[in-house]
């Protein structure tokens, strides 16, 4: 069985990373930055999944990619419920809008 070319995992992986930053960057709404960023720790993750292949000995790059998904999906509960208690509050998930000033 053929394997990908590394080249390729990380021309993916530098992709993703773009989409979530740009989606960081220029979107407003709570939830679509959550996406970005998530998409941020996937990049991450392919990223140390494809350099441990180079020593398959070692497990150290599943080990840390598991680590950064659990992170990941412990922050993706914990903002979650913050964006709720947000839009409970303001009644908008727009990140402009939210303003503690009244």
């Amino acid at each position: 069985m053929e394997q990908i070319p590394l080249e390729h995992i990380l021309l993916l992986s530098a992709v993703l990373f773009s989409i979530g930053v740009l989606a960081v960057i220029s979107k407003r709404h709570a939830v679509v930055v959550l996406m970005g960023i998530e998409l941020i720790f996937n990049a991450a993750n392919l990223n140390l999944v494809a350099f441990s292949r180079h020593d398959p000995t070692l497990l150290q790059g599943q080990m840390f990619s598991l680590f950064v998904i659990l992170v990941a999906a412990a922050e993706a509960a914990v903002a979650l419920a913050i964006v709720l208690r947000v839009y409970q509050y303001f009644k908008t998930a727009n990140l402009n809008e939210v303003s503690t000033q009244e």
